[in-house]
Parts: structure tokens; sequence; C-alpha cells
């Protein structure tokens, strides 16, 4: 790859990862505002619990589409790890080619249901449902993305990179 567009990439994982950070902190603020409100002062609202699930859907899909590298995925290789490099390149582009098959299929209904959603509102917080679950259209989009990354690497004879468990941390 270009070492331009490696710098790019390097600098959009940054800011994705800079979201998912202001999500996890907008997350444990209503989770403490909920607590002072609740126990402290005898007082329960439901705009934090709501604003907690919403922050931790949200942080959830958007780490797995921006954030987590594929090699820092969890996977079940037991077999690929054990099977010659051709055989692994074959279930490779099996693997990849059902997810995109899987993925692409159920974006149109994934994107009906979303839009159909604009009807109806959170309870407290008053977020229409179609924003709230957009989020998922993104990362349904991702996936197909990576995975035909992955696939094109397959094909051209290659595979991602592994995960090495002496560089796994936490970026830094």
């Amino acid at each position: 790859m270009h070492p331009s567009m490696e710098k790019a990439g390097a600098w959009l994982r940054r800011r994705a990862e800079n979201v998912a950070a202001g999500m996890l902190a907008v997350m444990f603020v209503a989770f403490i505002i909920q607590i002072v409100f609740r126990y402290f002062l005898n007082f329960p609202i439901g705009w934090t619990s709501e604003l907690t699930v919403i922050m931790w859907l949200w942080l959830v899909l958007w780490g797995a589409a921006f954030v987590v590298k594929e090699s820092e995925e969890i996977r079940f290789d037991l077999l690929s790890a054990a099977a010659g490099r051709r055989a692994r390149i074959a279930m490779g582009i099996v693997a990849a080619l059902a997810v995109l098959i899987l993925y692409g299929a159920s974006l149109p209904a994934a994107y009906k249901y979303v839009a159909f959603m604009k009807v109806e509102k959170t309870a407290y917080l008053k977020i229409p449902f179609d924003w709230l679950f957009s989020i998922f259209l993104l990362f349904s989009v991702a996936v197909i993305v990576r995975y035909l990354w992955i696939l094109s690497l397959y094909l051209r004879n290659r595979e991602p990179e592994e995960a090495d468990p002496a560089k796994t941390g936490s970026g830094l």
C-alpha cells in the first residue's frame, strides 16, 4: 500500500478511536449522573439509562466497524491454523464470500427496517429510532468493505496480517 494511504488510514483510525473514547466518556458520565440522582438524591431519572444504552450500542458497532483490526478480532482458528497455506487461503476465500453474500443480501432489508423506524422515538430523549439504528447500516457497509479488501488479499495469494500476541496491547 502507498505510504500516504497508510498514513491517512492511521489518522482515520485514530479519529475513530477518539470517537469511541468520547462515546465511552458520555456513557460513563451518564452512568455516574444516574447513580447520583437515584441513590443520593432519591430522584431516579430515565434519560441517563437510555443514553447509556444508546452509547453502548453505538460504541460496540462503531468499534467493530472502525476500530478493531481484523487481526484483533476473536476467532476460532483451530482448523485454519492446522491447515497449509493454500488451504488457509481457500478457506479465507470461502469465508469472505460467505460474509459478503450474507451482509450484502441483508443490507436492503436492514435499510428498509431502519428507514421504517423513523416513526418511533426513544422514550426520554425523543431520538428517532432511524437515527439510533443507523449505526447498524454503517457497521454493515464497513464489514462489506473490509471483507472486499480481505477477499482481494486472498485472491492475490496473500493472507491478512496474523495476530501477534506479543504485540497485543492498548495501541500505545
